[in-house]
């Protein structure tokens, strides 16, 4: 039920990315003797990603920049968004940490390299069996004598398994809480459990109206969800968003629009991909119009989730009412 590319992604770099939860999170999360070191007030989030195309899927990055130790550096970001634990974590890290130096001293060939601090962040189920180190990666490291360690890269990397949080142990503004609260609960199998989060977090969101930065914000919480729980229905997220404010379920209401011009769209895109295998005009045609007709039944079926009126989904969709009655029935 996705309705944008990396819906993850997004979630996670629309909330760290804003500042004042940036601040909030590293305030209360990093190590109190590398928070003195950090100048908060300097912290400026980065438009780069370093991660691999064929990797976007499951994990998102984030780089800030702020003063360390009253120079130039950087806190790195990687979130690992499925639910088990990929097992060479510090081997990516240590690609993504070249990545910055070479980026970042490029125009200065004979700068020195700046202070990257990395930083894990983990929700999934699966316990944690990657090392937290580089060093954990090679073979018999501890049994090597220093001779030879001395000449091996090594780094730790901060740790944040969210999973593991209780309520009490979160920390943080509102909108730091509701984040840390959804990617803890997003995996939990037990469906009642996640909907007392889920209502939760849609009660907090009245906070975060009254500071002004409520109502995009919710829109991409919503999408995530969305994504990322395929077995929740639509219609039971916006019973709980409706029981708590009319406001913002006239936003479902917005993003169910959106379904149906991106449902047409992916429809399409679709039916040019079939035709363009077939390599024929005649295919292609074919293939479009296949496309766009497996898009409006898709799109037909989130508009019945949402309890539109039949009338409403036949405008919509183009849809005869006997297509929308078969997925009715």
């Amino acid at each position: 039920m996705s309705l944008i590319h990396q819906p993850h992604d997004k979630f996670f770099k629309e909330t760290l990315s804003d500042i004042k939860t940036a601040k909030d999170f590293l305030r209360h999360y990093l190590p109190p003797e590398i928070l003195d070191l950090v100048d908060l007030g300097t912290i400026t989030p980065q438009k780069d990603s370093y991660i691999e195309n064929d990797l976007e899927e499951t994990f998102s990055d984030l780089l800030i920049q702020a003063k360390i130790n009253h120079k130039e550096g950087y806190l790195y970001f990687l979130f690992e968004h499925k639910s088990y634990p990929s097992p060479k974590i510090a081997l990516q890290l240590l690609k993504y940490i070249l990545n910055i130096w070479e980026q970042k001293t490029a125009p200065r060939p004979t700068a020195k390299l700046p202070v990257i601090i990395p930083l894990v962040v983990y929700h999934g189920k699966a316990r944690w069996n990657s090392p937290l180190n580089l060093s954990g990666l090679i073979d018999d490291y501890e049994q090597l004598p220093r001779a030879v360690t001395t000449h091996l890269p090594d780094f730790s990397y901060l740790f944040y398994n969210l999973s593991h949080y209780s309520n009490a142990e979160l920390k943080g503004g509102i909108k730091l809480q509701i984040f840390l609260k959804l990617l803890r609960d997003i995996f939990e199998q037990d469906n009642t459990l996640f909907l007392k989060t889920l209502r939760e977090s849609i009660h907090a969101f009245d906070q975060l109206e009254k500071q002004n930065q409520g109502l995009e914000y919710f829109e991409t919480f919503i999408r995530y969800i969305m994504n990322a729980r395929n077995n929740l229905e639509f219609q039971t997220i916006y019973e709980l968003v409706k029981e708590a404010s009319l406001e913002r379920s006239a936003v479902i209401m917005t993003i169910a629009e959106k379904l149906i011009t991106e449902g047409m769209e992916k429809g399409i895109e679709k039916g040019m991909e079939q035709g363009l295998e077939k390599g024929m005009e005649k295919g292609m045609e074919k293939g479009i119009e296949k496309g766009m007709e497996k898009g409006k039944l898709e799109v037909a079926e989130n508009l019945l989730k949402l309890g539109l009126g039949m009338d409403t989904i036949l405008k919509a969709t183009g849809l005869t009412e006997e297509e929308v009655r078969n997925l009715l029935n």
